[in-house]
């Protein structure tokens, strides 16, 4: 596998999308927030680690696929 998929990318976005929206509703009203690739990574580790190294509810390929090097 060279590349991912249309799927596996579209799955990508989704979660660092949710991920910052999420952040975005912590927030207070208006505070101002760019997209920081970094912070969602952050965020996202850590929801791995709780989901996946600690329960078991899914793969981390289904959770948020990546190209294994």
């Amino acid at each position: 596998m060279d590349e991912l998929t249309r799927k596996q990318l579209n799955r990508q976005d989704f979660v660092d999308n949710e991920i910052f929206d999420l952040i975005r509703r912590l927030l207070p009203q208006s505070t101002p927030l760019e997209w920081d690739i970094e912070m969602i990574a952050t965020v996202r580790e850590a929801i791995r680690i709780h989901l996946m190294d600690r329960s078991i509810i899914t793969s981390e390929q289904r959770f948020y696929p990546y190209l294994k090097i």
